[in-house]
């Protein structure tokens, strides 16, 4: 890959997703406000959606939250607290590969069902079906990356990863050249998962936000109700 394209590619093109993920959302919420949920087709046909649904939600926070915190944690940090590159990197190919399975399972129920059944099928939209796909596409890569990580243990394309991902959201010049020499299944899955948050504000993904949302109810204050005779 040249060098033009690959600073396009990791240079550029996160700060485009994470614009148009920041604004859309924003604009959605305030032009769209009904198209803001979930679009449960629960009630169409319960069958496959509790299982697939709980393993793909369950799977797909814990992939989330371990590639946030896996990417923008210092390496001085978990070395302070006795943890190695190496012994990091398994932990992680550990717990991704279980949550990834477990993701992967789920997502396949999930898209089964949107495909096949029919009443479910007529009431999905194209963007419905295609960030499925999308999703599929980028857990299948992604679980792929694993072969290539456990042929380096001394998690030296971790490190690298880590680099990229930490001078992106700093804003530090020359983010790109750390992927520049990465295997190519590895820049794939950067490419197709920071996509997922350039699609994020035109499809049903939006919901997320609500979920995020919703955990300041945890310290909302309680609503007195009375009866009319009190």
């Amino acid at each position: 890959m040249s060098a033009f394209f690959n600073n396009l590619l990791f240079g550029i093109y996160p700060y485009v997703c994470l614009v148009v993920f920041l604004l859309g959302s924003l604009v959605r919420y305030d032009r769209e406000p009904y198209s803001w949920k979930s679009d449960s087709s629960e009630l169409l046909r319960r069958g496959q959606l509790r299982l697939g649904s709980n393993l793909f939600h369950f799977g797909i926070l814990v992939l989330f939250m371990g590639h946030l915190m896996g990417l923008l944690t210092p390496a001085e940090f978990y070395h302070a607290a006795g943890l190695s590159t190496s012994a990091k990197q398994l932990s992680a190919i550990v717990a991704g590969g279980t949550a990834g399975v477990m993701c992967l399972i789920g997502l396949a129920l999930l898209v089964h069902r949107r495909l096949v059944i029919k009443r479910v099928r007529a009431t999905s939209t194209r963007m419905d079906i295609f960030i499925l796909l999308w999703i599929l596409a980028t857990l299948l890569i992604g679980l792929a990356s694993i072969h290539f990580s456990l042929q380096h243990p001394d998690g030296s394309m971790m490190l690298l990863l880590a680099e990229w991902a930490q001078h992106v959201v700093t804003f530090r010049d020359g983010a790109a050249a750390f992927v520049s020499a990465v295997p190519v299944v590895y820049r794939i899955h950067l490419f197709f998962g920071m996509t997922l948050f350039l699609l994020f504000p035109f499809s049903r993904l939006v919901h997320v936000w609500s979920g995020f949302a919703s955990v300041a109810y945890l310290g909302r204050a309680y609503r007195i109700v009375r009866s009319r005779g009190a």
